[in-house]
């Protein structure tokens, strides 16, 4: 990971772009043939890493820790970055500034994560609450998810899957290690595949199948049985109205529910909310980046924390 200094706004960039293109500045490129994978965030980071082990191809993750990736604004290091990568590993959709920065800068293979993992369409979500929590916010930086729901890392299964897409792309760029990645991925796939198997075995009998949470991230969980219903919709930067509020304190009332869950990066809305209704305020992290608090965890210990606090919240046996 690679600490960086300077925003810059896209308008800017273009104007950079010759600079880009012929500068070592900002960039640990050597031109000594080292592969190198741009990550627009932390889980598709996280999948590279794991995939590239004991093959020196190095991964630059360009959201750094402690920022909300919605927000991201690439400087100029990390479009460098990205402009030199030989696989550049992101979602469309999810994040604008890496869309346009891999349509404007980007010279080696590029991997859109939403054409490999499968994501949901929200109309399929087997709760409605996030249509109502979206009709029922008011936005303050508005980001558009498009009709997808962007969060698909929830679902270990599909991490898998883009695993293996990773390492058929660096297979291609870099066949002397094609064995190697192709072998990590499959390890990676084993503990994804374990993973998968405890949620479903540590949801599957529980007081309570549902949670609410401060913003719509977790809605890959609901194949394990839970009903997800959010304060916000997809964008965390939402404000919910005095609607959404509404149904959710007769939600809780009906369901018996007692956890409100907020989110490490922003956790007043939810914090907010339990307090005003004298419930217990958990936290689910929603494993987009890490922070200072997590900068020793790691996708699998964060999502098994996940999955503890769940079964406490939710009281399973």
């Amino acid at each position: 990971m690679r600490l960086s200094s300077g925003l810059v706004t896209l308008s800017a960039l273009a104007l950079t772009a010759p600079f880009l293109a012929g500068c070592s500045a900002f960039s640990d490129d050597t031109g000594d043939g080292q592969v190198s994978v741009a990550a627009a965030f932390y889980p598709l980071a996280y999948v590279a890493e794991q995939v590239v082990d004991g093959t020196g191809t190095q991964v630059d993750l360009l959201t750094q820790p402690g920022t909300e990736p919605h927000d991201l604004e690439l400087t100029i290091k990390e479009t460098a970055e990205l402009s030199d990568a030989d696989l550049v590993v992101y979602e469309s959709g999810f994040q604008p500034a890496v869309d346009d920065a891999v349509e404007q800068n980007a010279s080696g293979a590029t991997l859109d994560a939403t054409k490999v993992v499968d994501p949901i369409a929200l109309e399929e979500r087997a709760d409605d609450h996030a249509e109502h929590a979206d009709e029922g916010s008011e936005e303050g930086e508005h980001h558009d998810h498009g009709d997808l729901d962007p969060h698909f890392w929830q679902d270990p299964l599909r991490m898998a899957d883009l695993a293996d897409a990773v390492a058929d792309r660096l297979a291609d760029v870099d066949d002397a290690h094609a064995e190697r990645y192709r072998t990590n991925a499959q390890a990676l796939r084993a503990e994804l595949t374990a993973l998968d198997e405890d949620y479903a075995a540590g949801l599957a009998d529980c007081a309570r199948d549902t949670i609410v949470v401060s913003h719509d991230a977790f809605g890959y969980l609901e194949k394990y049985g839970l009903h997800v219903a959010s304060i916000v919709g997809l964008s965390p930067d939402a404000e919910p109205t005095g609607a959404v509020l509404g149904e959710l304190q007769e939600l809780i009332r009906t369901e018996g529910i007692t956890t409100v869950f907020s989110e490490p990066l922003k956790p007043a809305l939810g914090e907010s909310f339990a307090h005003d209704l004298g419930l217990t305020n958990g936290v689910l992290d929603p494993v987009e980046g890490l922070t200072d608090a997590t900068a020793e965890e790691d996708y699998l210990s964060l999502m098994k924390t996940n999955l503890a606090t769940l079964r406490t919240a939710n009281d399973c046996r």
